[in-house]
């Protein structure tokens, strides 16, 4: 299944994480015109990860 980005989500608790230069970068350029925020996409991205993660 590919991942497609979905409007913004609701109810939400804040959590502090860092991420490198170059991944912040890769992330902007990607949902650059879309109706997404920065935190909406890497929320989405990590569903679509653990949702597709292989089961040990």
């Amino acid at each position: 299944m590919a991942f497609e980005i979905k409007p913004n989500r609701k109810e939400s608790e804040n959590k502090t994480i860092r991420f490198p230069i170059e991944l912040i970068d890769r992330i902007n350029e990607t949902i650059t015109g879309k109706d997404v925020t920065f935190s909406s996409f890497v929320l989405q991205a990590i569903e679509y990860a653990l949702d597709n993660m292989e089961q040990q």
